[in-house]
């Protein structure tokens, strides 16, 4: 069996994205096949790289089906599928469409399930790579919370292991210039977001407001339910906050010219190689007058950053401590938990309290048990005072989204706040991170994000002090015209057969 499938099989092992990570390239050796006696009779297939997040190559497919029912089942989209019948049955979109030529989301979940070569990451580490050995330009990092907590799953430790520090000390042994968090970003978010709430209290509506910081959702509301668009929060996903701060405020600061900082976040999720080249992602560029310039040049998923660390033969076990940067280095236990599902609501949540009451929250908002977990849907009520009393919603995977967003066009379902993530688990549960990801695995990486929190003296995103320095300094306050020129964006309705060859 084995033979069979490689005699259909591109066995172009030493070059593959896979190769050292690949089921069958591991039960040949295991097995000692040391030879092919069946040739290969099938059509020459064409690379798909059509899409930002992911590369199809049918040529090193085995027909197993996992990324079929991945996408089917788990995530709800069914963009792939087997076609045609016997020998010529092939894995692909329908009418054998390029990837950007479907509805396509970018979630990467097919990737994060495939065992061989057929679909993996769309591959940035070169890009990243000169642009942090250009003595030209001043290469700032950005890691994501989920990353921490899953990349040393690549060398051997177990899951949930969190290696913050030691990938500092990585990505500045690889030469980078700048090294920061991404919880920093969360917490801009959670202030913009909650502030975005409240005038919606304020004001009727529009209900529910949903969560922005999932690309992957945010396409498929603007692709299947676009008049629903109003509803989703205007603030920017933490990335797409922290890359025009850098690009104008840390520019400034710095006194360095924007055009010769290359920002990169290091994230879970392979969608967001979708969200930095849309349009909408150039808001420094409009605002310094910059034609062309991104907010965020590059994005390097957990795997990719695994494998960039083997190829400089850097070992995290034997790795010392290094912390962030200072400068716009500090964020928040909530800002943590972003990476869970359920973690944004939490967080929204602890500062929204706040905002109406202006008292801290209570200690139960600090253990909210009611958004956590690996349940597909989730149910709250958060009684804030006697004349606010929020009904909460927390989904992952668009197949409940979209269920859930027919009941609420329908009317059986009401509520003020919805948090959305795509992928299982939320972002600890990206389609960039490593391979071998189940419930048991999600679990762990989704319990050590809340003992970060737990541990951390600062657990609110509105308390932040670097935080209200950069308000003070720069934004003035939440919701204002600059933060609005830079932290928040808009949606668009788009055809349901998309292609991204609008993309910068």
């Amino acid at each position: 069996i084995l033979e069979l499938l490689l005699a259909s099989h591109n066995c172009s092992c030493t070059t593959c994205e896979k190769s050292g990570d690949c089921r069958l390239q591991e039960l040949a050796m295991r097995f000692g096949v040391r030879r092919v006696r069946f040739g290969d009779s099938r059509e020459e297939s064409q690379l798909d790289d059509s899409s930002p997040a992911v590369v199809r190559d049918p040529s090193k497919c085995i027909l197993c089906g996992d990324c079929v029912r991945v996408c089917g089942e788990t995530i709800g989209m069914g963009i792939i599928d087997f076609a045609q019948r016997g020998y010529n049955m092939r894995v692909s979109p329908a009418f054998n469409r390029t990837l950007s030529e479907t509805h396509c989301i970018s979630c990467g979940q097919c990737s994060a399930v495939c065992p061989t070569g057929a679909i993996t990451v769309y591959n940035q580490i070169g890009k990243a790579w000169r642009a942090i050995h250009d003595p030209k330009v001043r290469t700032v990092v950005q890691i994501a919370p989920a990353v921490r907590v899953a990349v040393g799953e690549a060398f051997g430790l177990p899951a949930g292991a969190n290696v913050l520090d030691q990938l500092v000390t990585a990505l500045k042994y690889m030469g980078v210039d700048e090294i920061y968090d991404t919880t920093f970003a969360a917490d801009f978010t959670t202030i913009e977001e909650s502030q975005e709430f409240l005038a919606r209290l304020e004001n009727g509506g529009p209900f529910p407001m949903f969560t922005s910081c999932c690309p992957a959702w945010v396409k498929y509301v603007e692709t299947y339910y676009p008049e629903m668009r109003e509803h989703i929060s205007s603030a920017k996903s933490p990335i797409g906050m922290q890359g025009p701060t850098i690009k104008t405020y840390f520019a400034q600061k710095m006194g360095i010219d924007p055009e010769k900082i290359v920002n990169v976040a290091v994230t879970p999720c392979t969608a967001k190689k979708y969200e930095i080249r849309r349009e909408e992602m150039h808001a420094a560029g409009s605002y310094l007058g910059i034609e062309g310039m991104r907010d965020m040049d590059y994005c390097i998923t957990t795997r990719e950053l695994a494998r960039w660390a083997r190829e400089e033969n850097i070992d995290f076990l034997t790795l010392g401590d290094e912390p962030y940067d200072s400068f716009m280095g500090e964020g928040s236990g909530a800002g943590v938990i972003f990476g869970n599902t359920g973690g944004v609501m939490e967080a929204a949540v602890r500062t929204a309290y706040h905002m109406v009451t202006g008292e801290e929250a209570p200690e139960f908002l600090y253990d909210l048990q009611s958004v956590r977990g690996l349940e597909g849907v989730k149910e709250a009520f958060v009684y804030i005072n006697d004349d606010v009393i929020l009904k909460l919603a927390v989904v992952f995977g668009t197949a409940n989204a979209g269920r859930l967003l027919e009941k609420i066009k329908k009317g059986e379902k009401q509520y003020h706040f919805v948090e959305v993530m795509t992928c299982p688990g939320g972002c600890i549960g990206g389609g960039g991170q490593p391979i071998g990801t189940n419930n048991a695995v999600r679990d762990a990486r989704i319990q050590a994000l809340y003992e970060i929190d737990r541990s951390l003296p600062l657990r609110k995103s509105h308390e932040n002090p670097e935080i209200k320095t950069i308000y003070e300094e720069f934004f003035g306050a939440p919701l204002s015209h600059r933060s609005h020129e830079l932290l928040h964006t808009h949606y668009h309705a788009r055809k349901k057969r998309h292609d991204f060859s609008h993309l910068s």
